[in-house]
C-alpha cells in the first residue's frame, strides 16, 4: 500500500466519497426511522390479546398471520435479494418505474421493521404483567396502557438494539449499490475503477465507515446515559422538609 497513492485518491475524488456517505447517511437514518415506527406499529398489533370467541378473534389471527409471513420473509432472507426482487420486480410485475433512492428507502425500512418488531415485541413481552393489570383495573384499553404506561419503558429498554440496528443500516446500504444507488460503496468501485488501485480506494472506504459507525455509536451512548440520569441522583419523599436545615431546627425545637 502506498500512503502517496492514498492521499492523491482522496484529494481528486473526495467529492464523491463525501457524496457516497451523504447517501450513505441519509438512507440509513430515514430507513432506521421508518423501520422503528413500522416495527413499533408491529409490534404492539401483535400483542393485543386474542379474545377466545368472535368476529374479533377472526381478524386478529389474520393480521398476526400476515405480519408473521411478513417478519418471516424479510428476517429470512438477504437484503441484496429483497433490494433485486422489489426493484426489479415491481418494473416487470407492474410496470412500476421506481426512483432508486425512493427505492433504497422502501428497501431499509421494511427490512428494519421486520427485525424491529420482534426487537419492540421482545421489550413488550418483558414488562412485569402486574403494569398491564393495574392499567387495565383503572380503565385503560390496550392502546392506552401501551401508549401511557409500557410504550415509554420499551423505548428506553430497546434503545441499544435500535441503536444497533442504525449502525448494521449504515453498513448494509452498500449492497443497495446491485440497484446502482450511489451510495458510498458503489462511490468507491467507481473511483477504483477510473484508478485501478482497488486497495487504497476501498482502504479509505473503510475508514469513513469507521467515522461513521463509531461516531454514532458514542451519540447514542450519550442520549442513553441522558436518559438514565445521573448515577448519584436520589429521590426523596419530601425534599423540601429533608434538605432544609430550618425546618430541622423548626423540628427540634418543637420537640423541646
Amino acid at each position: 500500500m502506498s500512503f502517496d497513492w492514498i492521499v492523491k485518491i482522496m484529494s481528486e475524488n473526495w467529492l464523491m466519497f463525501i457524496r457516497g456517505a451523504g447517501i450513505t447517511l441519509y438512507i440509513s437514518i430515514i430507513g432506521t426511522i421508518l423501520g422503528f415506527i413500522i416495527g413499533l406499529l408491529v409490534g404492539v398489533i401483535r400483542t393485543i390479546p386474542i379474545p377466545e370467541r368472535g368476529v374479533k378473534k377472526v381478524i386478529l389471527k389474520i393480521i398476526n398471520f400476515i405480519l408473521s409471513v411478513y417478519i418471516e420473509i424479510f428476517r429470512g432472507t438477504p437484503m441484496i435479494v429483497q433490494a433485486m426482487v422489489i426493484y426489479y420486480g415491481a418494473a416487470l410485475a407492474f410496470d412500476i418505474d421506481m426512483n432508486r433512492l425512493s427505492a433504497a428507502l422502501f428497501i431499509v425500512s421494511i427490512n428494519t421493521g421486520a427485525y424491529m418488531s420482534e426487537i419492540v415485541r421482545g421489550g413488550i413481552v418483558s414488562i412485569d404483567k402486574g403494569q398491564f393489570e393495574a392499567a387495565h383495573a383503572i380503565g385503560m384499553n390496550h392502546i392506552q396502557t401501551m401508549v401511557n404506561v409500557i410504550l415509554p419503558q420499551v423505548i428506553r429498554n430497546i434503545l441499544p438494539a435500535t441503536g444497533n440496528e442504525f449502525v448494521i443500516n449504515i453498513k448494509d446500504t452498500s449492497v443497495l449499490n446491485v440497484i446502482s444507488v450511489t451510495e458510498l460503496y458503489f462511490q468507491t468501485k467507481s473511483v477504483a475503477g477510473n484508478n485501478f488501485r482497488y486497495f487504497e480506494s476501498f482502504f479509505i472506504t473503510c475508514i469513513i465507515y469507521f467515522i461513521m459507525t463509531f461516531t454514532v455509536t458514542r451519540i447514542l451512548r450519550s442520549i442513553e446515559r441522558k436518559i438514565d440520569g445521573p448515577d448519584n441522583y436520589v429521590m426523596y419523599a419530601n425534599q423540601m422538609q429533608v434538605d432544609r436545615p430550618e425546618n430541622m431546627m423548626n423540628r427540634t425545637t418543637n420537640d423541646i
